[in-house]
């Protein structure tokens, strides 16, 4: 407990608070039992750590679940002794890596009343299926990879405020002519499309496109195992689909002829799609007016954001592609977005987007109630035609 204790606040003594992710300032810290995921790489870790420097407090323990600790020791124990000497908030990093973690949450939580309990985890994991009910207890937050505003504070030290998507919508105009005299958007725009999205960008872009695939595999032959129990052979099928899909990106998915590629059958293929998206790899998307299934096909495949897309595959990605998976990366993050029989989404069940270049018109969209054009290579948009770059201002 002791040496625990140690690492835990050195590591609270060197955390920054220089630069804060979005959801730091969202969390309810009344609750009891608090659940943050997201994909490896998105700074959750770090995420932690600032909101124990921020609580200030020294009855905080923050411990990483894949200590040689914890071959010793339970989980359950060290919540025990933490209490017994005073301990208020108990930070636990990588909760997915602790074998029981989903039994020993329940009794700490119903056994030490006073201790309240962050938990980090994988995108992958489904904590509210694990072999004890944690769902009456527990709340969950999704960190999400940077938003372009974001990444204009993170790298560009650029501070501007985030929009509702009802605000971008109904004031796009004034909101983009008051931004654009802090910056030029396209100054830095086409960076953050391929080295933006996450907080280890150290100018060399090649560099980070090398990181970024490491981080892929880390996901595939790790996280995915230590979740799933998936066979390696499979683990290989599914880096093969992966680079199938970045290649050919926004992808139409014929299932038997993806199937036959990688070796497959048509059920394993629809399970590893969906184990990809809940791993933050990819987005898919059916159209609105079909019902969810479990087993159904996706209607349209993308990366899970533009930088995978520089990453994985070779060469320039397509600039269409580019501009719809940015618009779903950043809208999915606080909404429902789906395949429109008219135009290319329909966000909440309301809103109907086009998205294109300057040049797009409004012909596929003409007849429809609450329908805008979201256009890249502008800087201020006017009446439904919206600046795509503005989209990355929700959070």
């Amino acid at each position: 407990m002791e040496e625990v204790s140690i690492k835990s606040k050195a590591k609270i003594a060197r955390t920054d608070l220089k630069y804060q992710r979005y959801l730091i300032n969202n969390i309810n810290l009344k609750n009891r039992l608090i659940a943050l995921k997201g994909a490896r790489g998105t700074g959750k870790t770090t995420l932690l750590l600032q909101l124990a420097k921020k609580l200030k407090t020294k009855n905080v323990l923050y411990v990483a679940l894949d200590d040689l600790f914890f071959t010793q020791n339970t989980l359950y124990s060290l919540a025990e002794s933490f209490l017994k000497k005073g301990g208020e908030l108990l930070l636990l990093d990588e909760v997915h890596k602790y074998p029981n973690w989903s039994r020993e949450l329940k009794l700490i939580y119903d056994d030490f009343p006073d201790l309240k309990v962050i938990f980090t985890s994988s995108s992958i994991l489904d904590i509210y299926k694990g072999e004890s009910d944690l769902s009456r207890r527990m709340v969950s937050y999704k960190l999400q990879e940077m938003s372009f505003r974001e990444y204009l504070q993170f790298y560009e030290k650029i501070d501007l405020p985030s929009f509702s998507l009802e605000e971008i919508i109904e004031n796009h105009s004034e909101i983009s002519l008051e931004i654009i005299q802090n910056f030029k958007p396209f100054q830095y725009f086409s960076k953050f499309l391929s080295v933006g999205k996450y907080p280890y960008y150290e100018g060399d872009a090649f560099e980070y496109h090398q990181k970024l695939r490491n981080t892929v595999n880390l996901i595939l032959d790790i996280d995915l195992q230590s979740i799933e129990s998936i066979e390696y052979k499979n683990i290989a099928k599914f880096k093969k689909l992966l680079f199938i899909l970045a290649t050919n990106a926004p992808y139409t998915p014929n299932i038997s002829d993806l199937s036959k590629k990688i070796e497959l059958n048509r059920n394993a293929l629809v399970k590893a799609l969906q184990l990809l998206e809940k791993a933050d790899l990819l987005h898919t998307a059916i159209y609105s007016t079909k019902s969810m299934s479990i087993m159904n096909k996706p209607d349209k495949i993308w990366l899970h954001n533009t930088n995978l897309s520089y990453a994985i595959q070779s060469g320039t990605p397509d600039i269409g592609n580019l501009r719809e998976t940015f618009f779903i990366s950043q809208l999915r993050q606080k909404h429902k977005v789906d395949l429109a029989k008219k135009g290319d989404f329909i966000v909440d069940e309301k809103y109907t987007f086009e998205i294109g270049g300057k040049n797009k018109n409004k012909k596929q969209i003409v007849d429809l109630p609450n329908a805008f054009l979201a256009k890249d290579d502008i800087e201020i948009g006017i009446d439904n035609s919206i600046p795509l770059w503005l989209f990355g201002f929700l959070y």
